[in-house]
C-alpha cells in the first residue's frame, strides 16, 4: 500500500467518526438533558470529545502525506504518533472535566431527578453504534499500522464499556429510585475516561523517544545478517519508527581486503535481505568497519550479546 492509499484511508475512517460521534453527541446529550440523567450527558460529552479526536487524526492525515523536506528530511510520519499524543490530552481532560463538575454535583447534594425511560433506549443505540466504529477504526488503523487510528478506536472500544456502565446506572437509578445512582456512574465514568487518555499518552511514548515495542525485530535483523555472504559481526543496531515504517542502523564488519565496490555491494545485499524479511522498512543505513575493529567510544545501539542477557 502505497502513501496516497493509506492517507486515503486514514481520511475515510476519519470522517465516518466524526460523522458517528456527531450524531451520536447531539442525541444523547439531548435525551440526556430532556431526560434528566447527568450520566447520559457525560456519556454524550465524551462522544462530542470524540468528534474533536477524530478531526485530529483528519488534519494529521494531511500532514502525513506531505513529501520530505529539508526542514524534516524523513518526512512526516511522525506527526501521525504526535497526533496520537494529543488525543491522549484530549480524551483525559474531557475525563477530568466531567469527574470536577460529578462531584461538584454530589457534594451539592446528588441528583433529585429519576431519569426518562428514553434515556435507557438511547444509550442502547450507542452501545451498538460505538461498538461498530470501534471495530471499524481499529481493524483499519491496524491493517495500515496507524497509531492515531488505533488509538481513536481504543478510544471507541472504551466508549463501549462507558456506555454499557451508563446504562446499568440507569437501570438501577430507575429500578431503585435512587437518582444519586446516576451521578455515582457519572464519576466512575468520567475516571474511566481519564485512564484511557493516560494508557494511550504511555503507548505513544516508546515511539517518541525512539524506541520499538516489538523488540524482536532486533532477532530478525541479526538473522538478515546471517544470510548475507561476508557480513560479520552486526553491532549498534538501532531501530526506530514512522508511524508504520523503520528506520535501521547498523555496523557489520567485512573482509579488510575488500574494494569498496565489493564492501558496498555486501552493504546492499544486506539491505535488500532486511527488506525482505521485515515488513515496511522505510530506510536501511549500513556502516562497513573492517573485521576485528574496536572503538571504544560506541555506547550506543544493540549487539548481539544484548540479545542473550
Amino acid at each position: 500500500m502505497n502513501d496516497k492509499q493509506r492517507t486515503s484511508k486514514i481520511i475515510r475512517a476519519s470522517w465516518i467518526a466524526v460523522g458517528g460521534n456527531a450524531g451520536l453527541a447531539v442525541l444523547k446529550i439531548a435525551v440526556g438533558l430532556i431526560a434528566g440523567s447527568l450520566a447520559v450527558v457525560g456519556d454524550g460529552l465524551d462522544s462530542a470529545g470524540d468528534i474533536v479526536t477524530s478531526l485530529i487524526t483528519l488534519f494529521t492525515a494531511r500532514i502525513i502525506s506531505k513529501p520530505p523536506d529539508m526542514k524534516f528530511p524523513y518526512g512526516y510520519r511522525k506527526a501521525d504518533t504526535i497526533a496520537a499524543k494529543a488525543l491522549s490530552f484530549v480524551i483525559f481532560f474531557a475525563g477530568a472535566q466531567l469527574a470536577i463538575s460529578t462531584v461538584k454535583k454530589l457534594v451539592e447534594g446528588g441528583s433529585t431527578v429519576i431519569p426518562e425511560t428514553i434515556a435507557v433506549y438511547v444509550i442502547i443505540l450507542s452501545v451498538f453504534a460505538k461498538a461498530a466504529l470501534s471495530y471499524y477504526l481499529l481493524q483499519t488503523g491496524r491493517k495500515i499500522e496507524s497509531p492515531m487510528l488505533i488509538a481513536n478506536g481504543k478510544n471507541m472500544r472504551n466508549d463501549v464499556v462507558i456506555s454499557l456502565s451508563v446504562l446499568l446506572g440507569l437501570i438501577l437509578t430507575i429500578g431503585l429510585k435512587m437518582p444519586v445512582i446516576d451521578s455515582v456512574f457519572a464519576l466512575l465514568i468520567s475516571l474511566w475516561i481519564m485512564k484511557s487518555g493516560y494508557d494511550i499518552f504511555m503507548e505513544t511514548n516508546v515511539e517518541l523517544m525512539d524506541g520499538v515495542s516489538d523488540q524482536q525485530i532486533y532477532t530478525k535483523i541479526f538473522n538478515a545478517v546471517e544470510q548475507v555472504r561476508g557480513a560479520n559481526n552486526p553491532h549498534r543496531v538501532r531501530v526506530r519508527k514512522l508511524a508504520n515504517m523503520y528506520v535501521i542502523g547498523l555496523d557489520i564488519e567485512v573482509d579488510p581486503v575488500l574494494n569498496v565496490g565489493d564492501a558496498h555491494q555486501i552493504a546492499r545485499n544486506l539491505e535488500q535481505e532486511l527488506k525482505k524479511n521485515i515488513h515496511n522498512v522505510y530506510d536501511v543505513v549500513v556502516h562497513i568497519e573492517p573485521i576485528g575493529n574496536v572503538e571504544k567510544d560506541e555506547i550506543f545501539g544493540i549487539s548481539a550479546k544484548d540479545m542473550n542477557t
